[in-house]
């Protein structure tokens, strides 16, 4: 007696099918499964054993063999758990599935038959509609986070009895039917409004220019000056998540099991703050089964570090790859997975050890060398990647008094982004770029060129504050970013100039060494 089930595994965010063949023959009897399988796996047959016998079925004394295929790929997780249990009651005649080439399952089971909830139903779902599948069978606590993905019927389930019922005829289980791009419309005020904010108006500038081009910054200044509670407020003002945005963020937070329980769709952006103790696996991602990191589970949204000179030296040079290639790739010795890392980078420092060698109230107590070797703990390359050193000074109690009037509010800003942002998506078409801070070589020179008088204060500039080839580019996208948000076609010497003024780190040697 053979049978045959569909179902899912995980490739990093990417699903990939899987056939689950039982055989039950005659001889010793066993329960054998093979196929490269983890001991997550290898373990399931001792909940599927229990789970067919406390659901009132019987399991086979007999020999069973399950194959899991291909044999080649490794099989990770408790998501085998129902399939396997699927294909012992089919072939031992307890079940009745007329087309079982048309259905998907996964789910773990526990001891006495109910389902529990599993990692990574999204991408596992998307899966099983391009595998041309009718249905796929979930736990019931999945069964919202399935039921995104369009063109297939999604059946929650509560226990293998439930199953066992629905295709028998004695109580089917009603399909799942959400709108999903109805929930991602209607999405989620921020809980956070630029208009907290009193005074800082070129920080919060500096910080608009960065939603509008997805440029990466670092804020700089004393503590207390409000560089964290700038940052943690980007994500209002960055542009609202397309339907495709959404599901990559909420496949990522599936496999990594970060998605709150009873959300089928994460509607806004994510804010990634790590704590200056992350190590590299942390950021990055890794482990013996690798996982997203958290620039990984920034992405689309904002990786915030805050006290940067803190983190240690290895776990903030890991990040220097990801943040150019806007990807993460985890190498083992029979595969590498790869996870999407587009992400706004977005860091804080003070600009000493004491933290007020830049504000004008209070003395600094550190020598110049104290200076050096502080920031001497932030390598240049990773440097080099941030487009905007952004000057945070302390506010004069004027600009805190509580009678002034609030400043503008996020959703007037993100406007603003928006409309930059639809001029850089109409200019890029068709170029894989979606953002000014993506130009790479002779792109730059094509979209991001001077006139005459520009380019004289562009010469003068790079000869004065000794820049590098990279920090001359990343000014130029700069000023590119600015003119779109001005809705000027070219980079004139205002938007040139403005973009000069966010390298404060260049104009200030000692800071830089």
């Amino acid at each position: 007696m053979l049978a045959k089930v569909r179902s899912f595994s995980l490739f990093g965010i990417t699903g990939y099918d899987i056939e689950i063949e039982v055989d039950i023959s005659n001889g010793i009897p066993a329960f054998d499964i093979v196929g490269l399988a983890d001991t997550a796996v290898k373990e399931s047959k001792e909940r599927v054993r229990s789970a067919i016998k406390n659901n009132g079925c019987d399991f086979p004394i007999m020999r069973v063999t399950v194959n899991l295929a291909p044999a080649f790929m490794k099989k990770e997780g408790s998501s085998f758990d129902l399939p396997i249990a699927i294909g012992v009651l089919m072939a031992t005649g307890q079940i009745n599935i007329k087309h079982p080439d048309r259905y998907g399952f996964t789910g773990e089971l526990a001891l006495d038959g109910s389902l529990r909830r599993i990692n990574g139903v999204l991408p596992m779902s998307i899966r099983a509609r391009s595998s041309g599948l009718q249905a796929l069978f979930v736990p019931s606590e999945n069964a919202l986070e399935a039921a995104v993905v369009e063109g297939i019927a999604v059946y929650p389930a509560r226990s293998l009895t439930d199953i066992v019922n629905h295709f028998n005829g004695n109580d089917e289980i009603n399909s799942v039917d959400i709108d999903a791009k109805g929930i991602l419309a209607e999405g989620r005020a921020p809980d956070l409004d630029f208009c907290d904010v009193r005074g800082q108006e070129q920080a919060k500038r500096a910080l608009e220019i960065t939603a509008c081009g997805g440029h990466h910054c670092i804020l700089l200044g004393p503590p207390g000056s409000g560089k964290t509670m700038l940052a943690k407020r980007l994500p209002s003002i960055l542009p609202h998540l397309s339907y495709d945005e959404s599901v990559e963020i909420t496949m990522i937070h599936s496999v990594a099991g970060m998605l709150p329980p009873g959300v089928s769709l994460l509607s806004s952006r994510p804010f990634r703050n790590p704590l200056t103790s992350a190590s590299p696996a942390s950021l990055t991602g890794g482990g013996k089964i690798p996982k997203p990191g958290e620039i990984s589970l920034a992405h689309n949204g904002v990786l915030f570090l805050d006290e940067l000179p803190e983190f240690g030296p290895q776990a903030l040079d890991v990040l220097r790859q990801p943040l150019e290639d806007g990807v993460v790739t985890i190498s083992r010795v029979a595969s590498k997975i790869t996870y999407p890392a587009r992400t706004t980078f977005v860091c804080a420092a003070n600009p000493c050890k004491c933290g007020y060698s830049r504000d004008s109230m209070r003395p600094c107590t550190c020598t110049a060398s104290e200076i050096r070797k502080y920031f001497g703990r932030i390598s240049g390359p990773l440097l080099d990647r941030i487009d905007l050193q952004i000057e945070v000074r302390m506010q004069a109690y004027d600009e805190l008094y509580k009678d002034k009037p609030a400043g503008e509010t996020s959703w007037k800003i993100r406007e603003r982004v928006e409309r930059a942002r639809s001029i850089q998506k109409k200019r890029y078409n068709g170029l894989n770029i979606f953002t000014n801070s993506q130009l790479e070589g002779g792109m730059v020179d094509k979209f991001c060129r001077l006139n005459s008088r520009s380019r004289d204060l562009m010469r003068d500039i790079f000869n004065r504050m000794a820049l590098s080839a990279r920090a001359h580019n990343k000014i130029l996208k700069v000023a590119r970013t600015i003119a779109d948000l001005e809705g000027d076609e070219c980079i004139l010497e205002r938007h040139l100039a403005e973009a000069i003024s966010y390298r404060c780190l260049d104009r200030d040697s000692r800071a830089g060494e």
